[in-house]
């Protein structure tokens, strides 16, 4: 299974276009070796002024799923799938949700706020509101979990892309769940793939907050993003693009008008250097597709190229991706307001 144990990582994190606070937060991990997973993790705080705690309820999220997914990693070696399988469906959303609220509550303990120390629990828990996706590559398994809004997209050896957590069907508005509400952990998707043959594992794993995947105009936009991506990563290897993905990032900002927050582990050959590759590669497709500024794309010293035809027009208008549990009494707004913290 060594062909597992070799992940490039990258995380990168910009400010939604015109905001002063990011409410994203990302923590990565590992590098799939039995001893070592690769774990990613992003979360996205609701933002407006009914949350004015979520950019700490998101570095909490995201921090909790690191430890988390570091000792789920370790229990993949134990070799006990089908029991492994049930605690990935059922205890660890359990543990996520129960943790991070007691955490909230906890740090609400030590800086309270106008409310005061004796405020209801449901009430402080919202101000923290946020949501979540986590993934983690051990050799022979891939698992991932999401709750509320943000995407999970996979790249397999044969170039497809697929969104294995995308939800089923659509949300009312802007509702999407949240690692505040009650029982929070009955909302948690959760995606499971042994990985028996080393050679169908997936080549690229990418986390993100849905400030990147509502800049498009479409769904085909985001996933054409994805395969581009793939594309100039299979060519150039990380060091090719990792200069280039804050640009991006801040491109979509623009379109978004969101945080938008991106992990990702790229599988490498056994023995390969990447830097070698990137000297060899051609030039790939441009991961924005059609409609992207080609000169502004060849010099990175150019600054932003213009808007590509892929991404919708700012302010989109665009609702916030789905949620599998549509529930207009129980979900939360996720807002992207810039807020200000008591």
């Amino acid at each position: 299974m060594s062909a597992l144990a070799t992940w490039d990582i990258l995380e990168t994190s910009v400010i939604g276009y015109g905001k002063r606070l990011n409410q994203d937060s990302v923590r990565t991990d590992g590098t799939g070796a039995a001893t070592d997973p690769v774990v990613l993790a992003v979360a996205d705080g609701h933002g407006s002024a009914s949350y004015p705690r979520s950019d700490i309820g998101a570095r909490f999220a995201a921090e909790l799923f690191a430890a988390k997914g570091r000792e789920f990693g370790a229990l993949v070696r134990t070799g006990r799938l089908p029991w492994l399988r049930d605690y990935a469906r059922y205890e660890l959303p359990e543990q996520l949700v129960r943790d991070w609220q007691a955490r909230v509550w906890a740090h609400w303990g030590r800086q309270p706020g106008p409310e005061g120390a004796d405020a209801p629990r449901e009430e402080v828990l919202r101000l923290y509101g946020s949501t979540l996706v986590g993934a983690v590559l051990a050799p022979g398994l891939f698992v991932a979990w999401q709750l509320g809004d943000g995407d999970l997209t996979v790249v397999d050896p044969d170039g497809r892309v697929r969104l294995p957590l995308a939800p089923e069907r659509a949300e009312l508005g802007d509702e999407t769940a949240s690692l505040c509400l009650h029982e929070a952990w009955h909302l948690v998707r959760v995606h499971w793939e042994p990985l028996p043959e080393p050679a169908r594992a997936p080549r690229l794993v990418a986390l993100s907050t849905d400030g990147l995947s509502k800049s498009f105009a479409s769904d085909a936009g985001f996933t054409e993003f994805a395969s581009g991506l793939y594309e100039r990563l299979a060519s150039r290897g990380l060091p090719g693009i990792e200069d280039d993905v804050p640009r991006w990032l801040e491109a979509a900002s623009r379109h978004s008008g969101d945080d938008t927050t991106l992990a990702l582990a790229h599988r490498t050959e056994p023995g390969s250097d990447p830097r070698e590759a990137w000297a060899r590669a051609p030039e790939p497709a441009r991961p924005w597709g059609p409609g992207a500024d080609p000169e502004a794309d060849a010099d990175p010293g150019s600054g932003l190229s213009d808007p590509p035809s892929g991404l919708s027009d700012p302010p989109s208008g665009l609702s916030d991706p789905p949620s599998e549990r549509p529930d207009p009494t129980g979900g939360t707004r996720n807002d992207d307001e810039e807020t200000e913290r008591p």
